[in-house]
């Protein structure tokens, strides 16, 4: 049971890889595809987040104690978002035409700013793992899919600075490592506390997390640009796409 939780975590923090072989194949990528590709992380993180997560918290320990957890989740996150600066969000500041080394330099805040916010997925993905391991796939698996544009969100700007794969695939692995570090830590220090009760907060707490990701970083990225409806459809088809894994996984 704890290894599938540790193995669901380390596949939903390494899709990060993914979109990081992503940005060798697209050497422009259009506005259009990275609209559609948050709007579609954003509508999978949402609907696993309210309908499941949330859900099956309310049915466990109610509706005061589940909705007090979400919230504090979302609040957790706030300070973490106001108090440890993250410059990956104005990415607009990152000029690929800029020199070498501040390109660099993007890439690499891009990288710490994902890891802090990796580090609450993998806690979501290994105690939702351990409540359900079919609910942990899922979750698994809605992180890797938001988990790729992050990857190519790293690598790209690293890659045009360094032009040196090694270093573009290095930096996207060591920014989604965070969920299995995460899984592991919690596992040691938080594993003999856990009852069905304790699960159920946190599993609320993280839904709450992962909500404030999809609309503090997720839409906002993608709104940055013009091509709004590629935006809407992205969420609509990502939460249909939940919706259907979740019907014949769960």
């Amino acid at each position: 049971m704890i290894l599938n939780a540790i193995l669901l975590t380390t596949f939903a923090g390494l899709s990060t890889l993914i979109g990081s072989c992503v940005v060798f194949f697209i050497k422009k990528p259009k506005d259009s595809i990275f609209n559609f590709a948050m709007g579609f992380s954003a509508g999978v993180m949402i609907f696993v987040a309210l309908t499941e997560m949330l859900n099956q918290s309310i049915n466990i320990i109610g509706y005061r104690n589940a909705f007090l957890s979400f919230f504090i989740g979302i609040l957790i996150i706030y300070l973490i978002d106001r108090l440890i600066p993250h410059c990956y969000e104005d990415e607009a500041t990152c000029d690929h035409r800029n020199k070498k080394y501040q390109l660099k330099k993007c890439g690499t805040l891009i990288a710490i700013g994902i890891a802090i916010h990796n580090f609450p997925e993998g806690i979501a993905v290994f105690f939702s793992s351990l409540t359900n391991i079919k609910l942990g796939i899922a979750i698994a698996l809605a992180i890797a899919l938001h988990n790729i544009p992050e990857g190519i969100a790293v690598a790209m700007p690293i890659y045009y600075a360094t032009k040196s794969k090694r270093t573009a695939f290095l930096y996207s692995f060591l920014s989604g490592i965070a969920e299995p570090v995460a899984a592991v830590i919690s596992y040691f220090f938080l594993y003999n506390y856990i009852n069905e009760t304790v699960l159920n907060i946190i599993l609320a707490g993280v839904a709450g997390i992962m909500v404030f990701i999809s609309f503090d970083e997720l839409l906002p990225q993608a709104y940055k640009h013009e091509d709004v409806h590629k935006i809407i459809l992205g969420i609509i088809l990502g939460m249909a796409v939940m919706a259907l894994s979740m019907y014949y996984l769960l």
